[in-house]
């Protein structure tokens, strides 16, 4: 008969470097909102269905979570808790701006492991890309969760 051998399991896999949120939680609602928009296209004031602005889709996506913004990024920063750019972790909004709160153009929502999901611009769709993909965002901030 054969002798049987030894087998080592496997080492556990290391922890995410941006641990999920817990399941069920508003910060997974939104986020799960936020995707099924995916491939949806932009539009200049667009708040769905079916194609979004920038700051519609952040806004809609915290509306599903329970958490009211307005459609307005400068707006949506000024009633959310600021924090610091390498503080920020999943759910968080993610602003570009001239050089401050006053000059916000643009916004995304931060899905951790460096990415995020946004309605980008004309001619493009709702996608998740890179914090990399593009000049990095100097603003961010929390909804309350």
């Amino acid at each position: 008969t054969p002798t049987p051998t030894r087998t080592t399991p496997p080492p556990p896999p290391p922890p995410p470097v941006n641990p999920p949120a817990p399941s069920g939680s508003k910060v997974e609602t939104a986020i799960a909102f936020a995707k099924a928009q995916l491939g949806e296209p932009y539009k200049w004031g667009g708040a769905g269905p079916g194609s979004w602005d920038c700051s519609g889709l952040t806004m809609r996506a915290w509306q599903a979570a329970g958490i009211n913004l307005p459609h307005y990024a400068g707006a949506q920063y000024a009633n959310t808790k600021p924090v610091p750019i390498n503080k920020i972790v999943r759910g968080d909004l993610l602003y570009w701006s001239d050089g401050g709160p006053g000059s916000i153009y643009h916004e995304a929502l931060y899905l951790g492991g460096n990415q995020m999901i946004h309605a980008p611009r004309p001619g493009r769709s709702v996608e998740i890309v890179s914090l990399n993909y593009w000049i990095k965002p100097d603003l961010a901030s929390r909804p309350a969760s």
